[in-house]
């Protein structure tokens, strides 16, 4: 069976935001159940000039409606970066686990050779469609979970290789 674009990165990118989720979960509960101030949490960073949690969560949903949404040539999604809590950073990933819902395959299968282009902090960039999935969106979505894994991990939160990959 050959992997169509739409098969690469949107069943890819609603697991790993759906195990994200489910890790923030047990990150609340944690916080809860020892009396952890939560936002001591959310504004922990692996290293002074990283991002913390928060932004990390923002970083990745963000990424993920952003790659989906060029290679489907349509608008990207413009989602508030103000989340202060578990709970409003659990209905952010939802939100863009419902707008990845709506996306159809024919919106993007066929993008490989599509040229995407998008404006980072200091430039422009551009790459083919199939370059952009592989060797962009889903190493960034992927680096941002894991990184947001490993600041609660750091921080005590009992969770592993499982809740990242997910049970099913």
């Amino acid at each position: 069976m050959n992997s169509s674009m739409y098969q690469s990165l949107v069943p890819t990118c609603q697991r790993t935001l759906t195990n994200l989720a489910a890790i923030l979960e047990t990150a609340a509960t944690h916080a809860e159940s020892r009396k952890i101030e939560p936002s001591s949490l959310l504004d922990a960073r692996l290293f002074p000039d990283m991002f913390p949690l928060k932004k990390q969560i923002q970083v990745a949903t963000d990424s993920a409606s952003g790659g989906v949404a060029r290679l489907a040539g349509i608008e990207v999604p413009q989602f508030e970066h103000n989340e202060t809590t578990f709970a409003e950073l659990g209905a952010r990933i939802r939100k863009t686990l419902g707008w990845l819902q709506a996306i159809q395959p024919a919106q993007i299968d066929g993008s490989e050779d599509r040229t995407v282009t998008w404006q980072t902090r200091s430039s422009t960039k551009s790459m083919q469609g199939q370059a952009y999935v592989f060797n962009h969106v889903l190493p960034n979505v992927f680096f941002h979970v894991t990184t947001a894994y490993n600041i609660l991990r750091h921080n005590g939160v009992v969770i592993g290789k499982m809740d990242f990959l997910g049970r099913s």
